[in-house]
């Protein structure tokens, strides 16, 4: 694979991962002494502001377009559920060590993987098939490491 079929997602995908790495360690030093809700609700404030910023100066905040009610409904659904997932991990992490929390974290990789399949009728080959249960395996053995 050279630079030129490199695809786009695969970049930004791999950004991401980097960045929820570096969350679980500045989380896990983040939430001690304080309660990890209200950890959770300063880091939120972080992140609301931080994409203000960032739709303020690229110019998307001044006229986004209507907005169908079905979009709404499933970002709302979809904020709800980051909110959640992020009360949750927040609260893993003041409760045991970043090197068990985020693998089981990364359990989604896999519930994505089944939900996609049951809801939005995505087949995954042989290959994709043997990951999803890799990834599995390899939580439930970082799990049982104690």
């Amino acid at each position: 694979m050279t630079l030129d079929t490199f695809p786009s997602w695969l970049f930004w995908a791999l950004l991401s991962a980097a960045f929820a790495a570096l969350t679980a360690i500045f989380a896990k030093v983040g939430v001690e002494g304080i309660n990890s809700d209200l950890a959770t609700f300063l880091r939120t404030i972080v992140v609301l502001v931080s994409l203000g910023l960032i739709l303020l100066a690229t110019g998307q905040f001044s006229h986004p377009g209507p907005i169908p009610t079905r979009s709404w409904i499933f970002l709302v659904l979809s904020g709800l559920g980051t909110g959640a997932s992020w009360l949750c991990y927040f609260r893993a992490l003041k409760l045991g060590p970043a090197t068990l929390v985020a693998p089981i974290d990364k359990l989604s990789v896999v519930l994505v993987a089944l939900f996609g399949v049951v809801f939005l009728g995505e087949r995954p080959s042989l290959n994709g098939w043997i990951g999803i249960a890799l990834i599995a395996a390899g939580a439930v053995v970082i799990a049982l490491k104690r």
